[in-house]
């Protein structure tokens, strides 16, 4: 298990591009899901503006 995790002497480049990756998929998914609010905020407040100039 030891040689595993040691990676040929290798273990720091090897476990630390995992952690790169990792951090770059969470960074990825939290500004995805902060791009959809602000792409649904503004279709929210664009079909209020529509709306409210509409006269029935």
């Amino acid at each position: 298990m030891s040689a595993f995790f040691s990676q040929g002497g290798y273990a720091f480049f090897v476990w630390g591009a995992y952690g790169m990756v990792l951090v770059l998929f969470v960074a990825e998914i939290l500004q995805l899901r902060a791009q959809r609010r602000t792409i649904l905020a503004r279709l929210g407040r664009l079909i209020r503006m529509r709306d409210s100039g509409v006269k029935q």
